[in-house]
């Protein structure tokens, strides 16, 4: 099993890094900090928690004023770049958040992210002052440096994972726009899949201003078409009609459905969890024009009370002729992931075609016991 993320952060990387502080910075103490960063509690801590330790701690053996202490990672900053560098801007999120040091702060994020990344620590910024926040994320996206324009996007999605959600964006993503206009065509594909990203969580709580932008930007660009078709997955999933219109899905016909025939079935369909089963599907497409096709299966999981939340699995999208005949099989673990628990319980698999159910399946999980 691979180690957790968090153990990057042991006592021989923060004493190499201690060591390049120590070079530019005389008074640093390595092991001091080392031993104030790394006390009886720090087993305990999680990823972003040990980040916030190690910013705080560092803090405290810098110097005094943010100007001086923000010098001192300037001269080193070249040779720390990565992820386990984290620390960089969320040391300017712990100590730059003074009004007197606002300028000094966005230039140290700016600085920062093309080492490591921003895009958490400039929520706080956000959540602080967002109207000039987001006036500086303005100026960002149209910064020369890719890492940069990124910044733009990632740090203000709605719903960044690991980052602080941004409930002013959720329910109200209109000062985001702006900056995504100004994205829409970037030559970086880096910059691109952070604009999909957050149109994608837009999506989640205003769709209409995702269809609306989807509409106002397909055809214009071919980076451009990139970003909505990316923008739009979690819509398309949920067979919103009008996305599947935008990107030409079929929708049935008035009196004829699109699959004329469709079958499931799971094998075993009495098993425990860890197992395994086989699924075997057959779909029969109306006769007529080339139709696309979105194929998938969903499961509707048991959660811990007993309720159910359905999960989609692709099977297939693409452009088949009328009359087409599509048959397969899938396998499907049940087996526990860091994402997703299984719990004992009656499961529905339903086979389903441009977001409308076509045929199902039943099986029974168990957790084992006699």
């Amino acid at each position: 099993m691979a180690e957790p993320l968090k153990d990057m952060y042991h006592e021989a990387f923060l004493r190499q890094f201690g060591e390049k502080v120590h070079g530019v910075y005389e008074a640093f103490d390595t092991e001091t900090f080392i031993n104030a960063t790394i006390d009886n509690s720090w087993d305990g801590l999680k990823l972003k928690e040990r980040i916030r330790r190690i910013s705080e701690t560092l803090g405290r053996y810098l110097p005094t004023r943010y100007e001086e202490a923000l010098d001192v990672l300037y001269a080193i900053d070249e040779t720390c770049i990565g992820f386990p560098y984290l620390f960089f801007p969320d040391f300017v999120e712990v100590y730059g958040q003074a009004e007197e040091h606002w300028a000094l702060s966005m230039n140290a994020l700016e600085r920062f992210t093309s080492k490591s990344s921003a895009e958490f620590a400039v929520r706080s910024f956000l959540l602080r002052s967002p109207d000039r926040m987001m006036r500086q994320m303005v100026a960002w996206a149209e910064h020369p440096n890719e890492h940069v324009r990124r910044l733009a996007s990632e740090g203000c999605r709605p719903r960044l994972p690991w980052g602080q959600a941004l409930s002013i964006f959720k329910a109200d993503p209109t000062p985001i726009l702006p900056v995504l206009e100004l994205l829409k065509a970037d030559p970086s594909l880096y910059v691109r899949k952070s604009i999909a990203n957050n149109l994608n969580d837009i999506a989640k709580d205003h769709p209409l201003v995702v269809l609306d932008t989807a509409r106002r930007w397909i055809g214009n660009h071919p980076h451009t078409d990139w970003i909505v078709r990316h923008a739009c997955r979690t819509l398309i999933r949920k067979a919103n009609p009008e996305v599947l219109a935008l990107f030409g899905y079929a929708k049935a016909s008035e009196g004829e459905s699109l699959a004329t025939f469709a079958s499931l079935s799971a094998e075993p369909s009495v098993l425990s969890i860890g197992e395994t089963c086989e699924l075997r599907y057959e779909l029969h497409i109306r006769e007529g024009d080339p139709v696309r096709i979105r194929m998938e299966y969903g499961i509707d999981f048991v959660k811990a009370r007993g309720q159910t939340s359905r999960k989609l699995f692709m099977l297939a999208d693409k452009i088949v002729p009328g009359g087409t005949r599509l048959n397969g099989t899938r396998t499907h673990r049940w087996a526990d992931l860091s994402t997703r628990r299984h719990y004992p319980g009656e499961h529905r698999i339903t086979i389903t075609v441009n977001g409308v159910d076509a045929a199902h399946a039943v099986i029974q999980l168990s957790d084992g016991t006699v």
